[in-house]
């Protein structure tokens, strides 16, 4: 069985199993959508949002510093929508069409179908079009010291520009 097929059974079961749950997004790390059921346009942007979401609570996690982040949680009147890690370079996103009674009894079996479709997909060699998660304490940029770069590349001492006319 392939890849695609085990991913699409285990989101399909828990959609079975938990009838509140809307629709279900599966996109890489880097915002690009790998599999939905919800209307394209409203998976795309989803899944774009779901990578902000995990990117902005992963740095969350490590700045204060008290363990790995599991998931992440919005809920509005209307229900929840719950991001979870699924291997090195997937998301799971839930969307919920109530908030959720048993909040935590969803996290459970979510968190296992995640577990799951995400060592699938890293089986298979990542996601495609996604990235894989960079290392937290690893540098956001290198930087090209001056003295190193061929000296045409170098600004030049005056400025190439003009202050306008007052």
């Amino acid at each position: 069985m392939d890849a695609d097929t085990v991913v699409g059974t285990e989101l399909r079961g828990l959609r079975r199993r938990r009838p509140e749950i809307a629709g279900t997004v599966l996109a890489g790390t880097d915002g690009l959508l790998i599999s939905s059921d919800l209307p394209s346009t409203d998976a795309t942007h989803l899944a774009a949002l779901a990578a902000a979401s995990f990117g902005l609570g992963h740095r969350v996690a490590d700045t204060v510093q008290r363990g790995e982040f599991r998931e992440s949680v919005v809920c509005t009147t209307a229900g929840c929508v719950v991001t979870y890690p699924a291997g090195r370079a997937a998301l799971l996103t839930l969307v919920t069409v109530s908030a959720a009674e048993d909040l935590e009894a969803l996290h459970e079996e979510a968190r296992a179908v995640a577990r799951r479709a995400g060592s699938v997909l890293d089986r298979r060699g990542g996601a495609v079009g996604a990235t894989s998660i960079q290392d937290a304490h690893g540098p956001l940029a290198v930087r090209t010291p001056m003295a190193t770069l061929p000296a045409q590349l170098r600004r030049s001492s005056r400025p190439t520009w003009r202050r306008p006319p007052i």
